[in-house]
């Protein structure tokens, strides 16, 4: 055997070791969002088949509310952790983890004080929703902390667990509350479950939330901070508006039919809510170890997800009624009618979602934020033009087509910042 075959062996050896620890990583992502996506799916069922289409468009909104916070604390602790201590050596890791879990703790403590003020002042049927959200918000963003912190240290196993026990905990806690048969109690049973899990993550980790760092963390990573928190929250925000403009325009059940159809398709909302607990850190690896790739693992990991939701539609449109109804019960009728919108809408989300993880691994926060601003604006305009047009039908069309829209933008920037990071390496090198 020559030095040249051993030598060819032994990086053929090194880049299948490399793979399959890519796909383990992937393959826990894929089981943390099942976990996820299960949860969040048993939650929006169970509200919609006990509480009604009114009702449930309540709660809808306290949802897409919750969505809004997520990402602040996203934006502001965990974001800036998965892109910087991803891969890296523990201690390192540990005193990251301490202080952007903290982070996340004083989010959720500052705004669901807000929250609180909010729902009092609110009254009527959505106020007690607000008030129950406000007191759940810390342990909510806690436990979404720790699946952030678990995957940028690629254990993805223990985030999986996390959401295993948060899943665990949501059954006894949804009998309780189909019990009592208010919003209010739904959203305790679902908030208060998330702080079981919270409170595990902690024994899981052997790391506590250091809320005495949370300023200095915002502070040493305000350059990508603050730029991922307008960012999420335009993204998140754009779904709120959107509810809140489409209860004024069509009325409060409108929201719980536009909701009830996404939930038909809440294996891939769930992913792409939660993409960059997964891609954003294997991106940044690949970028690491062999920036030539990135653009075809963010396209494998977007066409992907696109190819996946159209696949699951149109299962979707071949459910009979009846089964439809054992599941949504009578939100099921007018949510079926939007299967195929909705689903083109996140079969575009999710290939634009390749882009937006590869602009994140680079850094590239200015074209990240262009791109998600334009996105948000088309977002609103499609979702809310065409409920004034059409009423939810129309609006469930305009957002696919904003969408879809939107993915080539993603596209675009990435396809830009990939160029720049070749040139800028290029530079580096040539400097003497």
């Amino acid at each position: 055997m020559t030095p040249m075959t051993t030598e060819g062996e032994k990086t053929r050896t090194k880049a299948a070791t490399a793979g399959r620890a890519v796909l383990g990583r992937l393959s826990w992502g894929l089981a943390d969002q099942a976990a996820s996506s299960i949860s969040n799916f048993a939650v929006g069922v169970y509200v919609a088949r006990s509480l009604g289409v009114t009702a449930f468009g309540v709660f809808s909104l306290a949802w897409v509310t919750y969505g809004v916070v997520l990402n602040v604390s996203r934006g502001l602790a965990t974001d800036p952790l998965v892109v910087r201590f991803s891969g890296v050596p523990d201690a390192s890791w540990r005193g990251a983890v301490a202080r952007s879990s903290g982070a996340a703790l004083g989010v959720g403590a500052a705004l669901g004080t807000a929250s609180v003020l909010a729902g009092l002042a609110l009254g009527g049927r959505v106020g007690p929703a607000f008030v129950c959200l406000g007191v759940v918000l810390p342990g909510l963003l806690l436990q979404d902390a720790w699946r952030f912190a678990f995957f940028a240290a690629g254990a993805g196993r223990k985030a999986f667990v996390n959401d295993l026990v948060w899943g665990v905990a949501l059954v006894p806690a949804l009998v309780l509350a189909a019990r009592v048969g208010s919003v209010a109690a739904f959203v305790l049973a679902w908030g208060g479950s998330a702080a079981v899990a919270a409170v595990y993550g902690c024994l899981q980790s052997g790391i506590r939330p250091r809320l005495t760092g949370a300023r200095a963390w915002v502070r040493e990573h305000r350059d990508l901070g603050y730029r991922y928190l307008v960012e999420n929250v335009s993204n998140s925000g754009a779904s709120q508006l959107r509810a809140y403009g489409l209860g004024v325009i069509v009325g409060v059940g409108a929201v719980g039919v536009i909701r009830g159809a996404e939930l038909l398709l809440g294996p891939f909302m769930a992913v792409l809510m939660g993409l960059s607990l997964v891609t954003v850190a294997e991106a940044a690896r690949v970028l690491r170890q062999a920036p030539h790739r990135v653009g075809a693992f963010c396209l494998v990991l977007g066409g992907g997800q696109a190819v996946a939701a159209l696949l699951w539609g149109g299962a979707l449109l071949l459910v009979p009624d009846r089964a439809g109804e054992l599941v949504l019960g009578g939100v099921w009728s007018s949510a079926a009618e939007l299967v195929v919108p909705v689903t083109l809408g996140v079969a575009g989300a999710g290939l634009g979602t390749g882009a937006a993880a590869g602009l994140r691994a680079l850094g590239a926060a200015p074209r990240s934020l262009r791109a998600q601003l334009f996105a948000s604006a088309c977002y609103v305009g499609g979702g809310l033009g065409g409920a004034a047009a059409a009423g939810t039908a129309g609006s469930a069309w305009g957002v696919a087509a904003a969408t879809v829209c939107s993915s080539a933008v993603w596209w675009l920037h990435l396809r830009s910042a990939l160029r720049e990071h070749h040139q800028n390496t290029i530079r580096e090198v040539r400097t003497p």
